[in-house]
């Protein structure tokens, strides 16, 4: 995994492309109408790691290379989508390359900015776009089993997985996403295979008006907290608008802004940890004279795995792991402090990683 990706989706009009242009400080041309956003815009965004600036003070390192999430803005989606409606199919090829799917939700009322359907709605707008992508999961989900079941006559091996497509088939006839079906281990693999959309992970991102500072809590974020619960997703809520004042200050600036606001971090911030711990990603790090980094892997990865991030080649030839964690990596003063006070750990094939380890491979 070179660093994850978050496909940004909503109805047009709810924010979303004023939540982009925020979280990567990158002009996508946002409009009071739909459809301004033809092709999807990406944006590459550094993940907030204060550790890594700490870390390199005592290394003396030359660079910084932070962990990284992208963000694919996808064109506004409307009903019939999936049907070829307003940009049609072209969307959803786009969703289905990303980790995981940012839904960006209106729950401000603003008579100003219109919406598509003429009322404000989480809910029924959140149901709109989990329709189209469960449709598109349908024709998916169809096409995969009508060609398994012929391939199947002379392999065996492909009965269940046939079967699995027509049990993932039928729940989403109910118009239920696959994220809601209860699958067997083996069960789940074999669905893993295909890019499904409605078995990613769904971050809710509420979008609030300003009159909703700080605690961001409105009667709308509510119920999308419910909804969002009953699925087992999250939600996170921004004030897009207050995002893209945001982007343009200096780091400095935007800590006292949003200080005056009540706030202690920026929504990007939020939302990238939520988008780490839905799908269950940590971060280890190594320090240098060259460069402090951050690597992503995920949640019970082990050593040689981990080191397979930097080159696979450390992960064939892996010897041994040094391992400290960067709470006493500071508290040492570096890597000689820690094994002179016994804190640097060797460990081998199967340590499991854990957020904040500061790793040095040895390797054949």
């Amino acid at each position: 995994m070179a660093g994850l990706s978050c496909g940004i989706v909503g109805l047009p009009n709810v924010g979303k492309s004023t939540l982009f242009n925020a979280l990567t400080k990158k002009a996508a041309q946002a409009a009071n109408y739909p459809f301004c956003t033809i092709d999807p815009n990406v944006g590459i965004v550094d993940v907030p790691d204060p550790r890594l600036a700490a870390l390199s003070k005592l290394s003396k390192s030359r660079k910084l290379v932070p962990a990284t999430i992208t963000f694919v803005d996808i064109a506004g989606l409307v009903k019939g989508a999936s049907e070829g409606e307003g940009l049609g199919n072209q969307f959803l090829t786009n969703i289905r390359e990303t980790d995981a799917i940012v839904h960006v939700v209106r729950c401000f009322q603003d008579d100003d900015v219109i919406h598509v359907a003429g009322k404000v709605d989480p809910i029924a707008d959140i149901e709109v776009i989990n329709l189209e992508l469960i449709l598109s999961d349908m024709q998916m989900a169809e096409n995969i089993a009508n060609r398994l079941e012929k391939q199947m006559k002379g392999k065996k091996e492909l009965v269940p997985v046939a079967a699995t497509m027509r049990k993932a088939l039928a729940h989403l006839n109910q118009n239920k996403p696959l994220r809601t079906l209860t699958l067997t281990d083996e069960e789940r693999e074999f669905i893993q295979e295909y890019p499904f959309l409605t078995d990613k992970k769904v971050l809710y991102a509420c979008n609030v008006a300003e009159s909703s500072l700080p605690s961001m809590d409105n009667e709308l974020v509510q119920k999308v907290r419910a909804y969002a619960a009953a699925e087992g997703n999250s939600v996170v809520p921004i004030c897009a608008k207050l995002e893209e004042e945001v982007a343009q200050f200096t780091d400095a600036e935007a800590v006292d802004f949003l200080k005056s606001l009540g706030l202690e971090e920026t929504g990007l911030n939020r939302l990238i940890k939520a988008a780490y711990d839905i799908l269950g990603l940590i971060s280890y790090l190594t320090t240098g004279e060259i460069e402090t980094r951050a690597w992503t892997i995920r949640r019970g990865t082990k050593a040689p795995e981990a080191a397979g991030k930097i080159h696979t080649d450390i992960q064939k030839g892996f010897i041994r792991a040094e391992v400290v964690s960067y709470q006493e990596m500071l508290a040492c003063q570096g890597r000689a402090g820690a094994r002179d006070a016994g804190k640097l750990r060797a460990e081998g094939k199967d340590y499991v990683v854990q957020d904040g380890d500061v790793i040095e491979f040895l390797h054949n």
